[in-house]
């Protein structure tokens, strides 16, 4: 009898103790320092109003305030770090071939329409910008505006003069990177540990494992950055007639499972911020704030900004 009670006083303890972690996570981690934070964040520069990974899409958003630009890298054949979210051409220029297979002077420009990836049935008109641009030209022309960049292929070469540029534009303290895969962000890390991270999908993983087992306050994270999707956004990129019932359950337990206010809280009292994508719709902006994000990612930077000053959130912005 003794033995069941010291396991039950020793489990209520531990029960307790990680909620009071959990809450103030602070008693027992210090805190990551934050150079900077992003509510307003255009994902590929505002893929909805301009043409995506432009400097024209930059340049709006920017001006529009935006806290953070997010973007793409790619290498090209001559080894420059290129502004583009596919490996193949064929969706952005019309030209089936490999960024990695074409030099920078030789890639052809962008169609004057794309479709949004995140809004159904949706498409972009752009002007008269439709060139590809280097990643130098984006530091060179914001050069206070954070940015977000996601190492879209396993390649050390990529990796490296992604850094080099970093550092060369003095932006270690502007700049976050990462990719889904571990590997990458990895590499990333090892190249150069002082550009902060993001979660890779495997250590998403985890962390929910540890957040639903209890451990999370009890492990230390090196990543300062959480971007993950919202899952219910599913039902509006795709008709729900055509998902299957175990194709909505997925989505549903997905949801439930990332979109917890006690996990954003508890990464946001560790200094770790929670960007939730891509969002376009006001309803879906709501519910990410209600949750405690600390940034959202859009297609839409001027819808975003309408509502954030309509909700009074415009302390933030620029």
């Amino acid at each position: 009898m003794s033995s069941v009670v010291y396991v039950l006083s020793t489990v209520t303890g531990y029960v307790l103790t990680s909620a009071l972690l959990l809450k103030c996570p602070t008693l027992l981690r210090q805190r990551k320092r934050e150079t900077f934070r992003s509510r307003h964040i255009s994902h590929r520069g505002g893929a909805g109003e301009n043409l995506e990974n432009t400097m024209a899409a930059f340049r709006h958003a920017v001006k529009l305030g935006t806290d953070m630009l997010e973007l793409d890298c790619h290498l090209t054949r001559d080894e420059q770090v290129v502004v583009l979210h596919d490996s193949n051409l064929k969706r952005s220029t019309g030209i089936n071939a490999y960024i990695s297979d074409v030099a920078y002077a030789d890639l052809p420009p962008y169609l004057c329409k794309l479709g949004v990836t995140f809004k159904r049935e949706c498409f972009c008109e752009g002007g008269d910008d439709e060139q590809i641009p280097l990643l130098k030209d984006v530091f060179e022309a914001f050069p206070s505006t954070p940015v977000n960049i996601d190492i879209k292929v396993n390649n050390d070469t990529l990796i490296k003069k992604v850094s080099e540029l970093v550092i060369q534009y003095d932006r270690e303290h502007l700049t976050v990177w990462g990719n889904s895969r571990n590997e990458i962000v990895k590499k990333c890390y090892k190249e150069n540990p002082r550009i902060p991270l993001l979660f890779s999908l495997p250590r998403v993983l985890l962390l929910l494992g540890l957040f639903y087992t209890g451990l999370l306050p009890f492990v230390p994270l090196k990543e300062q950055f959480l971007e993950i999707p919202m899952p219910s956004i599913v039902s509006k990129l795709r008709a729900p007639e055509h998902q299957t019932r175990s194709q909505r359950f997925i989505t549903w337990l997905a949801d439930m499972l990332l979109m917890r206010k006690a996990l954003f809280d508890h990464l946001k009292g560790r200094g770790i911020q929670v960007y939730v994508w891509v969002l376009n719709d006001e309803e879906d902006f709501k519910r990410a704030f209600d949750l405690g994000a600390t940034g959202i990612m859009t297609d839409y930077p001027t819808k975003l900004k309408e509502f954030l000053e309509k909700n009074n959130y415009t302390a933030t912005l620029k």
